[in-house]
């Protein structure tokens, strides 16, 4: 209870400054301009200098937007250190028309405030701030801060860790990118999927022909090419590309009700594949089609196509290996040959999953301190998105416990338009970062401190 007064006391305080993050328009995309960026930069510096963080540097690398890095020394040499990380950069808001309200004012919604980015990430960049203000800048661990201004765009800095192990050094992590399977119900995400793209190409004429004259044995490229997509899914659209892996999902997951209606499916219209949707969304692959170079409907001539090419996003197991996985797809596509057509496959990025494990003393302190700031147990979960810069900070510090949860929920609009947060998600996600710190100092220190 003194916990919870506390962090109660400081909700008007983080309420403002969330406020007053979200609203600067931080996009680090190309076509935006770079101010706004520094901006929320200096604004997070600020903010941690004066929550009592004695050590605040900037990190300028190659190619991304400043890093913040902040470092508070262990209380004792029996303490362990954590890494809290987040990021300051926010999607691009899309349709403005879309918005009930201009996505850079943060806005009153029910329960909370309505403002791009306010979830994904600015409001955890706050609830580490709130940790750090309930213990008036001196809490039971030590603390290093990574808050980096790249992460929706993509960012060399996801392969900067391993490089100065030193720096990102720590027990245990919090990743707070991420947050509860839905408001109320406290949540740890113990696995991420990785992710690949692969672009197939078919070309079969010098240029359009007449579909009258020509059609009926002149090679028709998009055909060829829808040919060819129907065969990465069964008759129960379950992935039939072989090798990719696939187990049972036996954490939390969605109910069906509730993900129809997250995902925006019509009615009348049936989810795909087979399986728990766990098994469906986590812990098995997905294969979907993301782009398509073909005539539009509305231009379209009477013509036989000469040319056609899809963009795929391959979903896989946290465990499979990104190469692994990807050449499946590519092995898959380059050994058909519809109606004798030879296909063109390129591979393209390919990004890491992960699968934490759970078992130590930071996990058992992190389902103490949910269940003391929800009031019931936490639930796992995994999901489908990646976060690439997580297996860099694991390499740097092979040995950590790595915790992923948040203020945001599966609920926020988040990279979507009228994102909001909750004020009761992000005060219950204060009052868990603090008192997981103060958990796992106690365990840490009987189990014996650092191995």
């Amino acid at each position: 209870m003194e916990l919870e007064t506390r962090v109660d006391s400081l909700m008007d305080g983080l309420r403002a400054d969330l406020e007053r993050l979200a609203a600067i328009p931080s996009i680090a995309f190309p076509g935006f301009p770079p101010e706004p960026v520094e901006q929320a930069h200096d604004l997070v510096v600020e903010l941690l200098r004066g929550a009592g963080v004695p050590t605040v540097e900037r990190l300028d690398l190659p190619g991304t937007a400043p890093v913040v890095y902040g470092e508070i020394p262990p209380p004792d040499p029996s303490a362990p250190t954590v890494l809290l990380y987040g990021h300051y950069d926010v999607q691009p808001p899309g349709d403005a028309a879309l918005w009930l309200s201009p996505p850079f004012e943060p806005t009153p919604v029910e329960g909370g405030l309505r403002a791009r980015g306010i979830a994904d990430d600015k409001s955890n960049v706050i609830a580490h701030l709130g940790m750090l203000r309930a213990y008036d800048g001196r809490p039971p661990v030590g603390v290093k801060i990574v808050i980096e201004g790249q992460e929706e765009y993509g960012s060399p800095f996801d392969a900067y860790p391993p490089t100065d192990p030193e720096r990102f050094a720590c027990d245990a992590m919090v990743i707070a990118d991420l947050g509860n399977l839905r408001p109320g119900t406290p949540t740890l995400t113990t696995g991420l999927r990785g992710a690949a793209e692969v672009t197939v190409e078919v070309r079969t004429l010098e240029e359009p022909r007449h579909s009258g004259e020509f059609g009926g044995a002149a090679p028709d490229a998009l055909l060829a090419l829808v040919k060819v997509l129907a065969t990465l899914h069964d008759v129960h659209g379950d992935v039939a590309v072989e090798g990719l892996l696939r187990e049972s999902w036996t954490g939390t997951a969605y109910r069906e009700d509730e993900f129809r209606s997250l995902a925006g499916v019509l009615d009348g219209v049936p989810l795909i594949g087979s399986g728990s949707l766990g098994e469906r969304l986590w812990s098995g692959p997905a294969i979907t089609v993301i782009g398509l170079d073909a005539p539009s409907v509305e231009h379209a001539a009477s013509a036989v196509v000469p040319y056609a090419r899809a963009k795929l996003n391959l979903r896989f197991h946290p465990l499979q290996s990104p190469k692994e996985a990807q050449l499946r797809l590519v092995e898959h596509l380059r050994a058909l040959r519809p109606f004798g057509i030879t296909l063109t496959v390129t591979p393209g990025d390919t990004g890491p999953g992960f699968e934490a494990e759970t078992g130590g003393p930071a996990y058992r302190a992190a389902l103490t301190a949910l269940k003391e700031a929800w009031g019931e147990e936490a639930s796992y979960v995994a999901t489908g998105g990646s976060i690439p810069l997580v297996n860099g900070l694991a390499k740097a510090a092979p040995g950590a416990e790595v915790l992923l949860f948040g203020a945001q929920d599966s609920m926020c609009n988040l990279h979507a338009p009228n994102e909001r947060v909750l004020f009761s998600e992000l005060r219950n996600t204060v009052i868990a970062m603090a008192a997981f710190v103060r958990e796992y100092a106690a365990d840490f220190r009987a189990e014996g401190g650092r191995k």
